[in-house]
């Protein structure tokens, strides 16, 4: 059995928030030293503590400042109705944050990544397509074919709890058309449950994200039209249009994902580089943690060091990261 990641103290980080569309998106601030930043979200229903908090105090640590934000709609961002899984407004939101973090005191706007895991990971891709200025993107776990991972998905459910949940997803969707409040189901249950996702590793994400029952108020659940929206989302068709450099981690064994379309983009991305971790979906922040943290800073120094010197002067040294964390 995978040992949980215990989660770092944070010592230093501020509550903030900025607009996005017609309303307010809440954020962790980490404050940096060496000009980069890196902007960060979870997929789903996951919000910005439980999906980044792990990483977070890592790249901190090594003089990034971070942007770990809450989508619309979830956590303490605004927007209702609430647990709706809009795609092109996640992407704004995005985009906002970019915007946002880019006039930060302590960020050189030529120093930006972002960092998103499973749906998440895919709106980096379609962020960093139109956003050739980012210092970098990495995308961990990526979800980046629906046409390929919904019928996976749907496979994975018992016939019963698959036609109640195509039920509500239809319900769901036509009664957002008059006004009615969204109809909810948990974002992930075991094989036989009503959920957003019964794959064989959807019930990791608990121990993997929020190991010592920290985030009392996640609510983990999401309205049942993603259900019907899922396949037609296929952000990896973006990625012959990302020019930044670009890290794909990918599972081996990733049930809720999948690695194939993950692989498939990343051979279309013209400077992407691909990282292999054993184990499944929540791998990175279970037994493969500090493999994927290792990857994941050594490319953040690699690309902060390739861009120009901004206002900031350059990116911290090797020594810089080996005395923070020491």
């Amino acid at each position: 059995m995978e040992v949980p990641v215990p989660v770092p103290e944070i010592k230093q980080r501020e509550k903030v928030r900025f607009t996005s569309g017609d309303t307010t998106c809440a954020a962790w601030h980490y404050p940096g030293s060496n000009g980069g930043c890196v902007i960060m979200a979870g997929g789903t229903a996951v919000t910005k503590e439980p999906a980044s908090d792990q990483f977070a105090a890592r790249f901190h640590r090594a003089g990034f400042a971070v942007l770990a934000f809450d989508h619309r709609r979830f956590g303490e961002s605004g927007g209702v109705p609430r647990q709706i899984v809009r795609f092109d407004e996640q992407v704004a939101d995005w985009c906002a944050a970019i915007e946002y973090a880019a006039g930060l005191p302590d960020v050189d706007p030529d120093g930006i990544f972002v960092w998103g895991f499973s749906l998440a990971g895919g709106h980096v891709l379609r962020v960093a397509a139109d956003h050739p200025r980012l210092a970098g993107a990495i995308a961990q776990t990526p979800v980046f074919d629906g046409r390929v991972l919904a019928p996976h998905a749907l496979r994975s459910m018992t016939p019963l709890a698959l036609l109640r949940l195509l039920g509500l997803g239809v319900a769901d969707t036509l009664g957002g058309l008059v006004g009615r409040p969204p109809l909810l189901v948990p974002a992930a249950g075991p094989r036989g449950a009503v959920a957003s996702l019964t794959t064989p590793d959807a019930m990791d994400g608990d121990r993997a994200l929020d190991p010592e029952r920290r985030h009392t108020n996640w609510e983990q659940t999401v309205a049942a039209r993603i259900a019907l929206q899922l396949g037609g989302y296929r952000p990896g068709r973006h990625a012959s249009r990302v020019r930044c450099p670009l890290l794909v981690v990918v599972c081996d064994q990733d049930q809720s994902a999948l690695p194939g379309p993950a692989l498939r983009a990343a051979r279309k991305a013209p400077r992407s580089e691909v990282v292999h971790l054993p184990g499944r979906h929540y791998a990175p922040f279970l037994a493969s943690h500090e493999q994927a943290v290792e990857e994941e800073t050594a490319f953040l120094y690699k690309h902060l060091a390739d861009r120009p010197r901004g206002h900031h002067g350059g990116p911290a040294t090797p020594k810089f990261l080996a005395e923070q964390e020491g």
